[in-house]
């Protein structure tokens, strides 16, 4: 099968989303952030698989879109979690790096894919 780098970056982000639930309820019981940075954080390895089979061009652009939002508001729930002081500097640093590459990656294929879909 042939390798799908935003497939895998998305699904490991994921998995440190749940795990960074999972420490904020358990360790800081924190309940409310750690919902939200979860279900967003989620989502985004969720619309990329709905993606795959997407019914159009125009439907997998905008699944792609909505996951693209997702990253950023998932990143937006990071910062507040780090100026509230919630997770310390180097929890939010490397979890931020992955994030905003996750972002870039969207970014780039959102733009890629709204450029071949104008082209028909």
């Amino acid at each position: 099968m042939k390798e799908n780098i935003v497939r895998e970056k998305s699904f490991a982000f994921a998995l440190r989303a749940v795990k960074l639930a999972r420490y904020l309820q358990a360790e800081k019981k924190e309940y409310v952030l750690s919902k939200q940075v979860l279900r967003s954080g989620t989502a985004i390895g969720a619309l990329v698989r709905e993606a795959e089979h997407a019914e159009s061009k125009a439907d997998f652009t905008h699944k792609m879109n909505i996951a693209l939002k997702e990253a950023n508001e998932t990143q937006y729930w990071l910062e507040l979690l780090f100026q509230s002081e919630t997770i310390d500097r180097p929890s939010f640093e490397s979890i931020s790096a992955d994030s905003e590459e996750l972002l870039k990656l969207l970014v780039a294929i959102v733009k890629s894919s709204k450029g071949s879909t104008r082209a028909h």
